[in-house]
């Protein structure tokens, strides 16, 4: 009887350089996003792609590089979110929007465990990595133009109050946001879900133009 010759192993698709840069990119945002800068390892990142740690360096140089890498790819992202979502969920209106994002629980959602969220709230505190923190403050811009581009536009149509200047009502919105690690950790348990709904509505008041009420 002819023996079978055993079955050659597949062949490892061989990913071209961007690809390569991207597949890291992805697993470091995971990797980071749930356990920060200082604790997340480049090994874990390197084995989630299927690579050597190595290889990590030779595309990032280094794990600051890296960090800044993801926080910039997941401020554009951010960014596009919030572009995304004024015209899939809220019809283009910025009231809406800012309904939305500062609606009951949606702060702590924004910043669970391996959400971008997270990463940005553990990026404001790396303030002693140059590169990090310029990376920090470039991705902040940017998601805050976004936010002034929406109030804006806003302002135009009428749901914003005129009183307000954009930029400002943009910073802070991302005031709030970054805030809350300090909320979630100094605001008492039992209070915490009233002081957040609490600042979401007073936020929106004074973002919003007040909806009118008709006289009988």
């Amino acid at each position: 009887m002819q023996q079978q010759e055993p079955a050659a192993a597949p062949r490892r698709t061989r990913l071209n350089a961007a690809d390569r840069r991207a597949s890291i990119l992805d697993a470091a945002t995971a990797v980071f996003a749930d356990a920060g800068y200082r604790r997340g390892r480049t090994a874990e990142i390197a084995a989630r792609v299927g690579v050597s740690e190595p290889v990590v360096f030779q595309n990032f140089g280094s794990k600051a590089a890296l960090y800044a890498a993801v926080l910039d790819r997941a401020a554009e992202r951010l960014g596009a979110t919030v572009r995304e979502e004024l015209v899939t969920c809220c019809q283009g209106s910025a009231a809406t929007l800012l309904e939305h994002l500062l609606a009951p629980g949606h702060f702590d959602r924004m910043h669970e465990r391996g959400t971008l969220g997270a990463l940005l709230a553990d990026a404001a505190a790396l303030t002693e990595e140059p590169r990090i923190a310029e990376a920090y403050r470039h991705g902040t811009r940017r998601i805050a133009a976004e936010l002034a581009a929406v109030l804006a536009e806003g302002r135009r149509a009428g749901e914003i109050d005129p009183a307000v200047d954009p930029a400002t009502g943009a910073w802070w919105l991302l005031s709030l946001l970054s805030s809350h690690r300090f909320r979630r950790t100094a605001v008492p348990e039992e209070d915490r879900a009233r002081t957040e709904d609490g600042l979401g509505e007073l936020t929106r008041r004074l973002l919003t133009v007040p909806e009118r009420t008709e006289r009988p």
